[in-house]
């Protein structure tokens, strides 16, 4: 068997029956020993793995949505007069 220019590898049928390796599981390798070794991984798809990691990073949880706006936009205040003046004020309610 022979790894590929990609550095694929095919792993044979028995080995991925014996193992319970079914197509789309994911898998980590890792060096054990000295030696690699091919297992299941922690039961986490990839995209919740990265959600898991990435969780919480940007944001402070306390903040409230208009303290976060402030922060990456700056203060409300310099936009009186301007074409964005009022954002925070009330919907205004039209009867018909």
């Amino acid at each position: 068997m022979r790894i590929t220019s990609k550095g694929q590898v095919t792993i044979p049928i028995d080995i991925r029956e014996r193992a319970g390796l079914l197509p789309h599981t994911e898998v980590e390798w890792v060096m054990e020993g000295g030696k690699v070794v091919l297992r299941p991984a922690d039961g986490l798809t990839r995209g919740e793995r990265i959600v898991a990691r990435l969780s919480g990073a940007a944001t402070d949880r306390s903040m409230t949505a208009d303290e976060i706006m402030e922060m990456t936009r700056g203060p409300y205040d310099d936009l009186e007069g301007g074409a964005a003046a009022g954002l925070h004020e009330a919907p205004k309610r039209f009867d018909r």
